[in-house]
């Protein structure tokens, strides 16, 4: 798949992290289709920021999840209206409202978590002993790419569909 005058090495890499990217994002996708529709998927996404990041003001919120602040406002008082979450005053300025999880909220996070990682490991317990092995060695892999977006590469708002440059050239 190189073209002319590029580096086969890059190329090759480049193409197999479209596979692997691809094939993580399809789980993704799978993992998401099979949880429970009790609340939205932003609320969801917005309680596991929480549990990450800590309390958080409601325009960071809105930031994180990309919607409009007034629409995490109405995300919130629903959370809150659900005992999920709780509004608070920020000590170091009283002026400001953070937004934190609940007892009842991280329990939920907790559960979710639980719950989505029990349905993988039953596919995962499907597999040809083989393959699982392969999974297990990628293990290390997998909780390095968790960690970057907790580091705050929020992939969610950083990559665009059709970017033209993403991860160093290989998506294009």
């Amino acid at each position: 798949m190189a073209m002319p005058g590029e580096d086969t090495d890059t190329t090759d890499d480049c193409e197999w992290n479209r596979q692997v990217a691809g094939a993580l994002y399809s789980l993704a996708a799978l993992t998401v289709r099979r949880m429970p529709r009790d609340i939205s998927l932003t609320s969801v996404s917005t309680l596991h920021a929480l549990e990450r990041l800590g309390p958080q003001r409601l325009t960071r919120l809105a930031e994180l999840q990309g919607v409009t602040q007034p629409s995490m406002t109405a995300l919130v008082t629903r959370l809150e209206h659900d005992g999920l979450a709780e509004r608070l005053s920020d000590p170091g300025d009283r002026r400001v409202v953070l937004v934190a999880l609940t007892a009842a909220g991280e329990h939920y996070v907790v559960r979710r978590r639980q719950a989505g990682a029990e349905a993988l490991a039953a596919l995962i317990a499907r597999l040809p002993s083989d393959e699982a092995k392969n999974l297990r060695a990628a293990l290390p892999s997998i909780v390095s790419l968790c960690s970057l977006d907790s580091q705050g590469a929020n992939l969610g708002t950083a990559v665009q569909v059709g970017s033209a440059d993403v991860a160093g050239g290989c998506w294009r």
